[in-house]
């Protein structure tokens, strides 16, 4: 497992926190509006980063780094990632961790051996096999199952967490959000984060306009009597 991008410090990615953005390359999704497409298929055009470049940056900022999140690409394809997080955590740092869901057995290894605090996982379309299937690049029915796995498993509230989603025109209407809300009812946090039209994995996907965040907030007070937290992220 090599890490392939490390954002030293950021105050985006773990609100209320100030952490490390650690990247890690491959994922078994193909998301068109991915933005990350070079770390997926190209990841050794990126140098990579020694674990002792991280640790002593850590370390030596110890008194207001609170702690890392690991994003990708997506983390849990690799079987040493609980190795590497417990590393983190002998640290003394909190770990947020980014996912597709399509690993249950992992999220519950880390769960289970309280190696995260916080976990966001991304909800890409309504929880329909052809409709998840084509906006996240499906392989088989298979991945689906586990992403709806994952859910439950998050929802159990074991470890904070919050679902996302991306939304984009074209693969997203307000119909679409809807249904995702039904399916999540009671879960503890939903946001949606405006997409963002740069260096897609399908390059159509940057001629792509995304709505209006006034239109996704509208959509937001629709569904915020499902969770206890509901927002919109971006512009």
């Amino acid at each position: 497992m090599e890490v392939k991008g490390f954002i030293p410090n950021s105050l985006l990615d773990w609100e209320g926190y100030i952490v490390s953005t650690v990247f890690l390359p491959y994922c078994n999704f193909r998301c068109p509006f991915c933005q990350n497409s070079t770390l997926i298929f190209s990841p050794q055009k990126f140098p990579t980063i020694p674990w002792n470049e991280m640790e002593n940056y850590w370390k030596k900022n110890s008194k207001w780094i609170d702690g890392v999140c690991i994003t990708g690409g997506e983390p849990c394809i690799y079987k040493e990632l609980p190795e590497f997080i417990g590393k983190i955590k002998s640290l003394g740092l909190k770990v947020k961790l980014d996912t597709n869901g399509s690993f249950p057995e992992m999220l519950n290894i880390l769960i289970k051996g309280n190696l995260v605090d916080y976990i966001a996982m991304d909800i890409k379309a309504p929880l329909e096999y052809s409709v998840y299937r084509k906006a996240a690049g499906l392989k088989n029915k298979e991945e689906f199952d586990k992403v709806k796995e994952s859910i439950e498993i998050l929802k159990k509230e074991e470890v904070e967490y919050e679902f996302r989603t991306t939304v984009v025109p074209t693969l997203h209407n307000e119909e679409d959000i809807l249904k995702i809300a039904q399916s999540l009812k009671g879960a503890k946090r939903y946001f949606l984060q405006n997409f963002v039209p740069h260096d897609t994995l399908d390059p159509q996907f940057e001629k792509i306009k995304p709505y209006d965040r006034k239109i996704l907030e509208d959509w937001c007070n629709k569904i915020k009597g499902f969770f206890e937290e509901c927002g919109v992220r971006g512009k």
